[in-house]
């Protein structure tokens, strides 16, 4: 029975905690200052930029592309190159599956996004404005 409560309650909790969630997509141009904790911010980057930073001038044989490719692949720095890039690629398709249409953008709930800001403030703000005007 106690467990049963306890895990009503870590779900009630982990619920709660999710849709109060925000979320900043900001990129180098529109910086966030200083986040709130407990905020995400996802900065998007130029992903075909880094990927040219991290291949530049692959030949145009497959083979030697592919040879060229596995060399950088072990190169020390690899790892951590790797997880930014993963890292640019999942933000920007967290922000296409929400449909961010600009940045920046800030998201509550993942459902209202207001854009225009970096600063949690000012976009929450807009967004009870915006609110109190609906019927």
């Amino acid at each position: 029975m106690q467990i049963r409560c306890f895990l009503a309650l870590l779900t009630a909790l982990a619920t709660q905690s999710a849709a109060a969630q925000i979320v900043i997509y900001a990129t180098e141009k529109w910086p966030v200052m200083s986040p709130e904790p407990g905020t995400v911010v996802q900065m998007l980057e130029d992903v075909q930029k880094r990927e040219q930073t991290l291949f530049p001038n692959l030949p145009a044989s497959p083979e030697q592309a592919e040879r060229q490719v596995l060399l950088r692949m072990q190169q020390p720095d690899w790892q951590e190159q790797e997880a930014r890039l993963t890292r640019a690629y999942q933000a920007l398709m967290d922000a296409w599956s929400l449909g961010i249409a600009k940045i920046p953008a800030v998201v509550f709930e993942d459902k209202y996004v207001v854009y225009g800001t970096t600063d949690i403030g000012i976009a929450r703000q807009k967004l009870e404005a915006w609110r109190e005007r609906q019927p």
